[in-house]
Formats: structure tokens, sequence, C-alpha cells
């Protein structure tokens, strides 16, 4: 079974082809904090950057990598820090 890291990795690469995509699993952080389960993969830690942001404000942007991951946010993932970039952003 694949860990919740490469299904959010699998999701986003099928839905944006980024050039650049970080999944970092930081549910250790949150051990004993709502929405930590005691196996991890809660809490996640997103990079993004891919053509399709291009032209998006940063709401936009969200709302896109929400879309795409939506059964996992509304399961196993209790919380996604993400930044969502265009190519050539910092």
């Amino acid at each position: 079974m694949a860990s919740i890291a490469d299904s959010i990795r699998t999701k986003l690469t099928d839905a944006f082809s980024p050039s650049r995509l970080e999944v970092v699993d930081d549910s250790a952080r949150h051990a004993g904090h709502a929405g930590a389960r005691p196996g991890g993969q809660s809490h996640f830690n997103v990079l993004i950057e891919a053509s399709a942001f291009a032209g998006l404000n940063r709401v936009a942007r969200q709302r896109q990598v929400y879309a795409a991951l939506a059964d996992l946010l509304a399961g196993p993932v209790h919380a996604l820090s993400l930044k969502a970039l265009a190519p050539g952003e910092g």
C-alpha cells in the first residue's frame, strides 16, 4: 500500500506535471494534537512549482491543489501547508 505522501505526489504529478514537487510528512511535529494519528501521515508540507499556476493568484492556486487532493483532504490528511509557485517564482 502506498504512503499518503506517495499518493499526494502521484495526484499532484498527474494533475499539474510539476517542474518541482516536495512533499514532506510533518506529522511527528503534531503528535498529540488534534487530527494527529498514531501512525502519522496526517500533516504535510507541500511545495509545488508548475506552469499551470502562471497568472493565477495564491488563492486560485490553492483551490486547484485542494481540488486535486480532495479525497485525501476529506480523509487521512488533517493538515496541508502549501506553497504553489509558477516557474521562476521564489
